[in-house]
């Protein structure tokens, strides 16, 4: 998937070679370890064919204005699966399974604001613009991210 022009068009605009995929996976595998969060691989329930990933990260992403301590949720599909509603389904999953983490956190300790997460989107990537707005974010900023123009969009628990 990773190698996939079409997928990585919106991701930093180059197919990613084997070393880059598998740093990928080993960052993925930290984030667990680190955190206690991370990312999903996606699955057809009918067939068991692999669909993409999904998850939320603390990437410390060098970006202006900085993200804070919110998670950043992401979600990237094989090309095969465009389209078909895998993404909005897997970053609702997603946001459900954080939501009842933060909501957890926010009885043990009321000082706690609401809980937010964001997303970086290509501005170009309308199907990515779409679910976000479908999973309930809004845009809250335009920042460059790697020389590149990235829209920041934020949803706060609802």
């Amino acid at each position: 998937m990773w190698a996939d022009p079409a997928v990585t068009r919106h991701i930093g605009g180059r197919p990613f070679s084997e070393e880059e995929v598998w740093a990928r996976v080993l960052r993925y595998a930290g984030l667990w370890a680190l955190l206690g969060f991370g990312y999903w691989v996606l699955r057809e329930r009918a067939t068991g064919r692999f669909v993409g990933e999904v998850g939320l990260a603390d990437f410390r992403r060098n970006l202006t204005p900085p993200l804070g301590d919110a998670p950043e949720v992401g979600w990237v599909l094989a090309t095969w699966a465009h389209g078909r509603g895998f993404a909005t389904e897997a970053v609702r999953a997603a946001l459900a399974w954080s939501d009842a983490r933060q909501a957890a956190a926010r009885l043990a300790d009321p000082r706690l604001g609401p809980g937010r997460t964001v997303c970086l989107i290509d501005p170009e990537n309308v199907p990515s613009i779409r679910v976000a707005e479908k999973c309930g974010y809004r845009e809250a900023t335009r920042a460059t991210y790697r020389e590149q123009a990235t829209l920041v969009f934020e949803r706060l628990m609802p």
